[in-house]
């Protein structure tokens, strides 16, 4: 027989309880922090105004059941629907993902922290509407910004030493994780009620990362996070009504989140919570490619100006080696066929082989109407990527935090170019300098896709102005996204 196990309820797991204090009593002072929230911001809408372009994201768009009418519901921006929170937050999350165009965080796990602006924004502009309709002061945008910089840290914070995809599961558990512990906070929740939400969040089952990988890749990965941080919102809500939460989610034995899921070990932590993780986020600002590729990309694109200047195509090459670092060989390194567009942009070989035969590398590349030309496979089959350990271990060094890809190319002549290593992609702190304007550009890009000229002329000027934008209603800034 074994032990008898005490029906005394526990006190709250403390990872939980370092979550709520967290979210409830931080105050962040951080001007760093602060300003790449703000471009965090403008970056994650625009990835989602590009999403729109495509029918594979808008089909899943919009109310659960047609003609669904939420007076002072949530509105989506770079469309027409207003919705309430839960669908909202799904609709804003599976836009701003589904191009695997916004910000990564990479660690023992990986993820995109602003997936979790679903769910902010989303409840951040109901809120307000709301607010306004009652005659009450509407939530900010600085409220908006703070949320996100907690968001960032919770999920990231937990991801720096704890591997998720080890044991088969999706990242996007952070997502619901960190999506409901700022939401209950934003809801007006007490300790009590955020610790029910949050051990909500850990005792449901989570999501398989099988989607994400060979042979299974599909389009869930494009809407993983989507579904995550509107259930976060569903949780949030759920405890704001009194229902009871699990303290021991976590440790229980044999029935709590270790024992079952993560093979009985308990979370481990680098740091404490401030504002580290949106001070350090990885942007992608130059290739719509998971961020492991990103060096790979930028090397492919190097490379493929030398060939030119040297008048030699991609025909001519032998053989490509990629020098790379462990957690890509796990996710990217791909050979055979490719069943789609998710398939496609997390293959190594696929996003060096675009740019080595096109000279670009764009989302609409992952298409079939690219992906069909017999080149690209030609081009794949004669890559081949191996560890570099000194790679691998700068990738997980904090200090460095680099993402490191070399590309070396032998033409069928026998001759071969000098190996192009890339350590830091354009949009990792050390390039900060150089990649803001950029990813600028790459907003305005964005917001052209969707609006006319005097709107978007509006919208930048707001945007580039950090006080104006941090005071305005968060309802206000929403209408200037409304189509």
């Amino acid at each position: 027989m074994g032990a008898h196990i005490s029906n005394v309820r526990p006190k709250p797991d403390q990872v939980l309880v370092d979550i709520a204090d967290y979210v409830s009593k931080y105050k962040v002072k951080s001007k760093e922090a602060y300003d790449t929230a703000r471009y965090c911001l403008l970056d994650t809408l625009g990835c989602g105004f590009e999403a729109l372009e495509y029918p594979a994201c808008t089909k899943l768009l919009g109310p659960v059941v047609q003609g669904t009418l939420v007076p002072n519901g949530a509105k989506v921006p770079g469309t027409q629907f207003q919705l309430d929170p839960i669908q909202a937050a799904f609709n804003i999350g599976t836009m701003i993902r589904w191009l695997d165009f916004n910000d990564t965080w990479l660690a023992a796990e990986w993820g995109h922290p602003s997936d979790n602006l679903g769910g902010i924004l989303a409840v951040a502009d109901w809120l307000s509407r709301n607010a306004v309709a009652t005659g009450r002061k509407p939530l900010t945008v600085a409220d908006v910004l703070t949320a996100m910089i907690k968001a960032h840290e919770i999920q990231g914070c937990i991801a720096l030493e704890n591997s998720f995809n080890k044991v088969g599961l999706d990242h996007v558990v952070l997502v619901k994780v960190a999506t409901t512990a700022v939401v209950a906070q934003m809801l007006g929740l007490g300790k009590d009620e955020i610790l029910n939400a949050l051990s909500l969040a850990w005792v449901d089952g989570q999501s398989l990362r099988t989607y994400r990988h060979t042979p299974n890749t599909g389009s869930r990965k494009s809407w993983a996070a989507g579904d995550a941080t509107s259930r976060a919102v569903r949780l949030a809500l759920i405890s704001k009504t009194g229902e009871m939460g699990y303290p021991s989610v976590l440790s229980a034995k044999t029935w709590g989140f270790y024992d079952v899921l993560f093979k009985g070990k308990q979370f481990k932590f680098q740091r404490k919570f401030g504002s580290y993780v949106m001070e350090n986020i990885l942007f992608k600002i130059s290739f719509p490619a998971e961020f492991h590729a990103q060096t790979a990309a930028e090397s492919a694109m190097a490379l493929f100006q030398q060939m030119q200047s040297l008048g030699k195509t991609a025909e001519d090459i032998k053989k490509i080696r990629i020098r790379t670092h462990e957690a890509a060989i796990r996710i990217i390194d791909k050979q055979g066929p490719l069943a789609n567009p998710a398939d496609r942009d997390h293959c190594i070989q696929y996003m060096v082989a675009v740019p080595l035969l096109f000279g670009r590398l764009t989302a609409a590349d992952y298409e079939d109407s690219v992906a069909s030309d017999p080149r690209i496979d030609r081009l794949r089959k004669k890559i081949v990527c191996v560890e570099d350990k000194r790679f691998t271990r700068d990738y997980l060094d904090p200090k460095k935090r680099s993402i490191a890809n070399a590309l070396s190319v032998e033409f069928k002549d026998g001759t071969k170019l000098k190996e192009v290593v890339c350590e830091y992609p354009l949009g990792h702190k050390r390039r900060r300098k150089e990649g803001m304007p950029l990813l600028v550009e790459k907003f305005k890009t964005n917001l052209a896709r969707r609006f006319p000229a005097p709107r978007q002329r509006a919208i930048l000027d707001l945007c580039m102005d950090a006080e104006r934008l941090a005071a305005m209603p968060v309802n206000e800034f929403v209408d200037l996204f409304v189509i």
